[in-house]
């Protein structure tokens, strides 16, 4: 079984050489090399005890203004995609219920995702598959700033999806498999 410093081991392995290497997310970068993101670690927790997790991470980047972006980790838990969808939505309310609208982003990553009307073995799906389930909470203010300097953000999915499928499945699962 994997230690919680060998999932951050992963996950920085990931965000390197998928989420930057493939420019999936022109922004990443330099909070990556400023190292100013967050890893929490969550091993076998029950569905029931996610929510206060996620509220929990939020109050300390609240307390916590130097860290840009945190990764809330699922280990042993929310292996099922249909499952993890759920939390992102429980998730996304729980930002509402909280006032923290606006103020944080949520971003899902999963080792099966599937986008909605894909095909489970479409390459684009790697641009969202990570080695672990795991909710990525993002400054709305930090990722505003970011996209000032980004010429047609509204093109990045698109051409994340483009770059995935050129590379093609075998090269996309080979770059996952190896972050682990």
């Amino acid at each position: 079984m994997a230690t919680s410093e060998d999932i951050i081991t992963h996950t920085k392995h990931w965000i390197k050489s998928v989420v930057i290497d493939c420019n999936f997310c022109p922004f990443a970068a330099r909070v990556y090399q400023q190292q100013s993101i967050h890893y929490t670690i969550s091993k076998g927790l029950a569905a029931k005890d996610a929510l206060p997790l996620v509220k929990a991470e939020l109050e300390w980047l609240d307390a916590n203004a130097s860290t840009e972006t945190s990764f809330v980790i699922f280990q042993d838990s929310f292996e099922d995609f249909d499952d993890y969808l759920g939390l992102v939505k429980k998730a996304e309310r729980l930002l509402a219920k909280e006032g923290d609208e606006g103020v944080y982003q949520i971003a899902s990553f999963h080792p099966h995702y599937c986008f909605n009307g894909c095909d489970e073995d479409d390459a684009a799906n790697y641009t969202n598959r990570s080695p672990y389930p795991m909710l990525h909470l993002l400054r709305e203010d930090s990722l505003e700033n970011a996209l000032r300097f980004f010429k047609h953000p509204e093109s990045i999915p698109e051409n994340n999806i483009a770059f995935a499928r050129s590379k093609g499945l075998a090269y996309m699962q080979m770059l996952l498999a190896a972050c682990r």
